[in-house]
């Protein structure tokens, strides 16, 4: 087994930065607290169903949010020329794509291979890439995950499916204020006949968070 945590070389230099300036809150901003109280207040006056409140929030975070990661990837994937510019610069290329601002300006692209498994974590709040993923979902804010994720990443994995071989070493990368990560993953076997808007498709949050592979439907694969 060969674990490498990124995130434990720059442990005391992001604390500082944390706890001394640094956009992490241990509370609730005092935007996110008005619009619990809206919130609230709507579902209490009866004017806002919370089932149709939640659907809403699982559209935005499993489905609208995350595609524009996905156009990223599969981008990457069938352009050589662009995944060379989403490496080297992973704010710039995905910028070319009209995704950016509010928690995107600064972003770092991870590249899966068969050798090397990436895992994004942030571990003292919920740091996340909201104009490529949309939402952060409720594991990945939990105590839980936050903490395991560095301990025992391999373990994670297993919880969420996914059994990586001893021989693939697993980096874990912490996500700041000031630079936000996203998974590159492997492109899928048998999927070379499946174009650009296909390969999006397939791609799925949890994979450029790095807690699951790409995957291609038997009925989609070609011999």
């Amino acid at each position: 087994m060969n674990d490498h945590h990124p995130a434990d070389h720059h442990a005391a230099g992001e604390e500082a930065r944390h706890h001394g300036g640094h956009e992490h809150q241990a509370v609730p901003s005092d935007l996110a607290l008005r619009v619990k109280a809206l919130e609230s207040l709507l579902v209490d006056k009866g004017l806002v169903d919370p089932a149709a409140l939640d659907a809403l929030v699982d559209m935005y975070e499993r489905k609208v949010g995350p595609r524009n990661g996905a156009r990223v990837v599969a981008r990457a994937w069938v352009d050589p020329a662009y995944k060379e510019r989403l490496l080297r610069d992973a704010t710039a290329a995905i910028a070319e794509l009209g995704y950016g601002g509010a928690q995107g300006e600064h972003m770092r692209v991870v590249e899966n291979t068969p050798a090397v498994h990436n895992l994004i974590v942030c571990t003292l709040c919920s740091c996340y890439p909201w104009s490529v993923l949309g939402l952060p979902p409720v594991w990945y804010k939990s105590a839980a995950y936050r903490s395991r994720a560095v301990i025992d990443p391999r373990g994670v994995l297993r919880e969420f499916g996914l059994e990586l071989p001893d021989d693939v070493e697993v980096r874990v990368w912490d996500s700041t204020a000031e630079l936000r990560y996203l998974v590159l993953p492997e492109r899928p076997a048998h999927s070379e006949h499946l174009g650009e808007e296909e390969l999006a498709a397939l791609v799925t949050r949890d994979a450029m968070v790095g807690v699951a592979r790409v995957t291609i439907p038997p009925g989609a694969r070609r011999p």
